[in-house]
């Protein structure tokens, strides 16, 4: 099979951010297949530049996955406005781009941003391809949840954009139960949407792996490390951690490192800054490739949302990694997350914006290293057994399959 996926925000190993649809495309590689891929020119973390392009797009391979980097307005982290225009100049520079490949088998698009499914979807209506729609996020609902959709008229125009995918789409690919649960609640027939986990790669993040480099460069070395590894933007609420190191102050063993980057961070380290925070490390960016080795040096590991409900039907991929390294994890999500880490006896729960919990447990945990230990390994089994990745890509490879059988003439 040859497929098409345009993937605005598309993450190689040399980047930092989430790498599945690279894995995905070796995975694919490694039996038979090709995944080409059309993505912007920015990293969505950082806002930089990867590529210099000297036409329409830039072409790169990585492990013989190939990427066609085409051009994107470099707004993504002004303001929601101009972001917007960003996210439609890569629409329509990605039809351009996609429109070069000839012999696909079948196109798949990924939201959010929603506007590249749209590109998709043309491109497959126009090559007469089947068109499989992946939804990472729910979105508009996740922008109107937060406030940042807040006019009637865009909400609507929104809300019958996302309609019109589930619609034209010929299946649906979601990485949350609670996301085909929407979607059957939205009317989208049962046997067009399929649930598929992320997971993780059980290999990639071996428990084993010393980190204590990690520690040396930052000076934790005899520190409790407390990780968070993502983005740093309006939904990921680290004012909340921010409270929690204020009250944690006085604990001189404890340090909190945060490894990302987004529109939030100048802002958060200027409010670190002003609280006199010397026990949060913001440390900056770095590759997919050196994840392992960072997740190894903490203690502890952080995912933390804001309070919204639709929030409780999303996984942070970050929480899969940090399972299949064997840290236990702190989970400021309600919902399904926080029933995850539950199961797997692998962390524990804080309650959404409670920063005083939050430092509580901190607190706890690293008077506990036996408990948190436990944790860790409960988290690791839990992972191996029911999220290993590459029985996920093997559900995605046996869907792929029977998409293109169905749809062939």
């Amino acid at each position: 099979m040859k497929i098409l996926l345009i993937n605005q925000v598309f993450v190689s190993p040399e980047e930092p951010g989430h790498t599945r649809h690279f894995e995905m495309g070796k995975y694919l590689k490694e039996r038979g297949h090709e995944l080409i891929i059309v993505a912007s020119d920015l990293n969505y973390q950082t806002g930089q530049r990867i590529v210099e392009r000297r036409g329409l797009y830039a072409e790169q391979i990585f492990d013989g996955v190939r990427v066609l980097r085409s051009y994107i307005y470099p707004a993504i982290h002004r303001s929601y406005f101009w972001r917007v225009i960003a996210f439609f100049s890569f629409m329509f520079s990605s039809i351009l781009t996609a429109l070069r490949l000839k012999g696909l088998d079948l196109v798949l698009g990924t939201t959010p941003p929603i506007f590249q499914a749209v590109s998709a979807w043309v491109v497959a209506a126009l090559r007469r391809k089947p068109f499989l729609l992946e939804v990472r996020d729910l979105w508009p609902e996740f922008g109107i949840s937060m406030g940042v959709l807040k006019n009637p008229l865009i909400i609507a125009l929104s809300r019958w954009l996302e309609n019109f995918l589930y619609k034209r789409a010929d299946h649906i690919l979601v990485n949350s139960p609670a996301y085909r649960d929407y979607m059957l609640a939205k009317g989208v027939p049962e046997n067009k949407v399929t649930y598929i986990a992320y997971g993780a790669d059980v290999d990639m993040f071996d428990p084993s792996i010393d980190g204590s480099s990690i520690r040396r460069e930052l000076n934790v070395e005899d520190k409790f490390v407390v990780l968070y590894a993502g983005a740093l933007g309006q939904a990921n609420n680290i004012d909340t951690l921010l409270r929690a190191a204020e009250r944690l102050k006085k604990e001189e063993r404890i340090s909190i490192v945060l490894f990302g980057d987004g529109k939030e961070r100048a802002r958060l380290e200027s409010e670190a800054k002003r609280m006199n925070l010397r026990n949060i490390i913001f440390a900056g960016t770095r590759p997919k490739k050196d994840m392992p080795l960072i997740v190894a040096s903490a203690d502890v590991c952080l995912a933390i949302l804001q309070d919204i409900p639709a929030f409780r039907t999303t996984y942070p991929n970050k929480v899969f990694d940090y399972m299949a390294a064997g840290r236990a994890s702190i989970i400021v999500i309600d919902g399904i997350t926080r029933e995850l880490i539950e199961s797997s006896q692998g962390g524990v729960y804080v309650h959404p914006a409670d920063d005083a919990m939050l430092a509580q447990k901190i607190l706890e945990l690293s008077q506990n290293p036996a408990q948190v230990k436990v944790m860790g390994t409960n988290a690791r089994e839990y992972l191996v057994k029911n999220l290993d990745r590459r029985d996920k890509l093997n559900e995605t490879l046996s869907l792929l399959e029977s998409l293109v059988k169905q749809m062939s003439p």
